[in-house]
C-alpha cells in the first residue's frame, strides 16, 4: 500500500475521495467528508468538520473544534482560530428541509485572511485579503481587504498589516511598525505599496 504524503490521526476519519495536499496534518477527532479538497502544508486541529465539496488552500491553519460546510472556501494562508463558526443556510428550519446545494450561499475568505476565535461568518460574504476578523465578532456582509473589523454586527474598526499588526496611519498612509511594510489608504480601501519592505525587522 502506497503511504499517503499527509498525516491523519488514527482517531479521525477521511472518507474517499478527498484530495489531500502534501504536508497536511489533520490531528484528532476530525471527519473529512468526500470530496472535499485540501491544499499542501496546512494543519488541522482536534475536533474539526470539513464537509463535502469545500475547497481549502495551501498553508491553510484550522484550530480546534471548527466546522466548515458545502460553499466555503478558504484560500491560502488562511486562520481560522478555535470555534468559529461558518454557516451556508440564510433561513435553517429543522421541519423545513434545506439541505441541498440549490439553499447554500458561497463564502469566500481570501488570501491571508485571519478569523478570530468564536467568530461567526453568516453564509454569503466574501472576506478580503489580510483582512482580520477579531474575536467573537459576527460577520454579516463583505469584509474589505486588510480591514480590522469586529463587534456585532462586525464593523471596520481599523486596518492590520500581512503580517496581523494593526496599522496606525497618518494623512493616508501607514508603515507596519513590525515589519516595515507601508500601505495608502484610499477611503475603504487599502493598497500596499509595492517593492516596500517584505519582512520583519531583526
Amino acid at each position: 500500500m502506497k503511504e499517503r504524503p499527509y498525516f491523519v490521526h488514527e482517531s479521525s476519519y477521511v472518507d474517499e475521495p478527498c484530495d489531500i495536499g502534501e504536508g497536511t496534518m489533520i490531528w484528532h477527532f476530525c471527519h473529512i467528508m468526500k470530496n472535499a479538497k485540501i491544499g499542501k502544508n496546512c494543519r488541522i486541529g482536534q475536533n474539526v468538520f470539513i464537509a463535502s465539496d469545500v475547497s481549502i488552500g495551501n498553508n491553510v491553519k484550522i484550530q480546534n473544534n471548527v466546522s466548515i460546510y458545502t460553499g466555503v472556501t478558504l484560500e491560502d494562508d488562511v486562520f481560522c482560530g478555535p470555534s468559529c463558526v461558518f454557516t451556508n443556510v440564510l433561513t435553517p428550519r429543522s421541519a423545513i428541509s434545506r439541505n441541498a446545494p440549490e439553499f447554500y450561499r458561497p463564502t469566500l475568505v481570501k488570501r491571508g485572511a485571519t478569523i478570530g476565535a468564536n467568530a461567526t461568518v453568516v453564509c454569503g460574504v466574501t472576506i478580503g485579503e489580510y483582512a482580520f476578523i477579531g474575536a467573537g465578532s459576527v460577520v454579516t456582509r463583505d469584509v474589505p481587504p486588510y480591514a480590522l473589523v469586529y463587534g456585532n454586527p462586525a464593523r471596520v474598526r481599523g486596518w492590520a498589516c500581512e503580517c496581523g499588526v494593526r496599522l496606525q496611519p497618518v494623512k493616508g498612509e501607514a508603515t507596519c511598525a513590525e515589519c516595515g511594510r507601508q500601505y495608502q489608504l484610499l477611503e475603504w480601501r487599502v493598497l500596499r505599496v509595492p517593492n516596500t519592505p517584505d519582512g520583519f525587522h531583526d
